[in-house]
């Protein structure tokens, strides 16, 4: 059995939006290693602004899933090419309130996901969610 020692160096990329930027959030959007993209927590704030949208946790939902959307794309990616997702919500008992809106976006295959009650999401956020995706050159 043989083994291939050559090393390279991993590409690495860290995105941060103008939009972001602007708003001084002191992270990245999302970080590219090689072929994968690493998105961030992702709250349903308005764009450019550093507020939720209004309407609860389904309007906070989706307004999430549309913030994920446009950074996937921004960096190469789709939801089509998400494979995983991370959520966080702050009462586990409205979970199928999270899914009605989750399930428009993957009416077909859907990515991994894991799911965790939380306390105290920013800016008292209903929903958090990250992302995991492949990058399609």
């Amino acid at each position: 059995m043989s083994c291939n020692t050559a090393s390279r160096s991993p590409i690495i990329e860290h995105y941060q939006s103008e939009e972001m930027a602007a708003l001084g959030l002191p992270f990245s959007d999302a970080v590219r290693v090689d072929n994968m993209l690493y998105l961030s927590g992702v709250i349903g704030m308005k764009p450019g602004k550093m507020e939720l949208v209004e309407g609860g946790l389904e309007a906070e939902a989706r307004q999430t899933m549309e913030n994920i959307k446009k950074v996937l794309e921004a960096h190469g990616s789709s939801l089509e090419h998400a494979i995983k997702f991370t959520v966080f919500i702050d009462d586990i008992n409205r979970w199928s309130d999270f899914n009605k809106v989750y399930v428009e976006y993957f009416p077909g295959k859907k990515p991994a996901r894991s799911a965790f009650g939380a306390e105290g999401l920013a800016l008292g956020a209903s929903v958090e969610v990250e992302c995991i995706a492949v990058i399609v050159d």
